[in-house]
């Protein structure tokens, strides 16, 4: 009997820690530009920034990056790519795949020198989204 406790116990301690180490970070935006190759594929220029109020959802128990547009992108994600620090940024990278199946790297990039502002760069072969962000 005492053995039975003592393994609900444990149990119940494990499940505990399993929770404590899956974490949902959620963010607003700001606003969105977009970059985008040419037919000679060269880069353009950044679009005007667009004022946007999205959420955007970081789910490590789910993998997966959800930002809730009028068409909700949800990127999967296939591997975290290790942290990356410098004078200037902080990022937070990630392999992923978009809701059409197309891989796309997603990185969230703090800028020490700018306040600490936060951007989420949403990059593929042929164009880039940038979203500023906020953690709610």
């Amino acid at each position: 009997m005492n053995s039975l406790r003592t393994y609900i116990i444990l149990l119940f301690l494990a499940f505990g820690l399993q929770q404590a180490q899956s974490q949902s970070y959620h963010f607003k935006t700001s606003g969105f530009s977009v970059l985008e190759k040419n037919q000679k594929g060269k880069w353009g220029e950044w679009s005007n920034l667009d004022l946007v109020n999205l959420s955007v959802v970081l789910d490590t128990d789910k993998h997966r990056i959800v930002v809730y547009s009028q068409e909700i992108q949800l990127y999967s994600i296939l591997d975290y790519i290790e942290r990356e620090e410098n004078d200037t940024d902080i990022v937070y990278s990630f392999m992923c795949k978009d809701n059409d199946g197309r891989e796309c790297k997603l990185s969230i990039i703090t800028r020490k020198k700018q306040d600490y502002r936060k951007q989420l760069y949403i990059n593929y072969d042929d164009h880039i989204i940038v979203y500023n962000i906020i953690t709610v």
